[in-house]
């Protein structure tokens, strides 16, 4: 007998999605910085090598520090929405890997820039925020996804044109982030756009990473990549009918197959 309770289990999902538990590792950071100031500090990424070296877990820590309210709720709200179509198309494990490794990709080219080049080397800069990480995601979204639209507040834009408005948002707030902030953008947007460019090809950096802390079971005989199913490329028409389906009724409403085949698209575009 189904009784309302069984029918409300059956329909909830039996792991919760890492998208929410990056959300809730920010959230909690971002509680303990208030209630104790000096993780506040702590937590940042410093570019000065003795000081990176006494915080060595800054290039992670810093990924989920933020500096007041108004930075936490902008920062979670872009993590939302583009980690939700991350996800949904190329999964969570992909979407925690893109977050931690376009925060450190930022981290790394934050610190040879104000180490090596002439007029930034010495200044002693430090950050802090997922804004690096968010702007990982959307670039990594849109080289995936170029042509798909999404609705920002009530304009539908083409996730390419999405890209184009943070890096112009960035330019606005050149003096209220510093070039510190920016130059972390830099490097985890190349590291997204290259990160893509091989997947697209059949190398996927993430899941290698992954695939080194599995233990192995027994051999298996090996399955195809689901990503290099097919490379024949998609027919105008059946990818014009996703795009009309994804403008009517979202992303979440196509099917596994149909996004296969939009990624079939990006790849043969690229």
């Amino acid at each position: 007998m189904h009784t309302p309770w069984k029918n409300l289990t059956d329909n909830t999902p039996k792991t919760i999605s890492k998208l929410y538990w990056l959300i809730g590792i920010n959230v909690i950071v971002f509680l303990v910085t208030i209630v104790y100031a000096p993780a506040n500090v702590a937590l940042r990424l410093p570019s000065n090598l003795p000081a990176l070296l006494a915080h060595f877990w800054s290039p992670l820590s810093y990924l989920f520090v933020h500096d007041g309210f108004i930075s936490i709720i902008f920062n979670l709200l872009w993590l939302y929405w583009m980690g939700q179509l991350f996800e949904s198309y190329l999964g969570d494990d992909r979407l925690v890997g893109i977050y931690l490794l376009g925060g450190i990709s930022g981290a790394v080219l934050f610190v040879t820039v104000f180490n090596l080049v002439p007029g930034f080397a010495g200044s002693g800069a430090l950050i802090s925020g997922a804004s690096a990480s968010i702007v990982a995601i959307v670039v990594a979204t849109a080289t995936l996804l170029p042509n798909v639209e999404i609705r920002l507040f009530i304009w539908p834009v083409k996730l390419k044109w999405l890209v184009v408005i943070y890096a112009i948002f960035d330019l606005i707030n050149f003096n209220a982030f510093g070039f510190s902030v920016i130059t972390a953008h830099i490097g985890a947007g190349l590291f997204a756009f290259f990160y893509i460019k091989q997947l697209q090809k059949g190398s996927d950096w993430i899941k290698g990473i992954i695939n080194l802390f599995k233990r192995r079971g027994p051999l298996k005989v090996a399955s195809k990549n689901p990503l290099k199913r097919t490379s024949a490329r998609p027919r105008q028409d059946e990818v014009d009918a996703i795009l009309d389906k994804i403008s009517k009724a979202g992303y979440e409403s196509l099917s596994k197959e149909e996004k296969e085949v939009l990624f079939r698209a990006s790849k043969n575009e690229s």
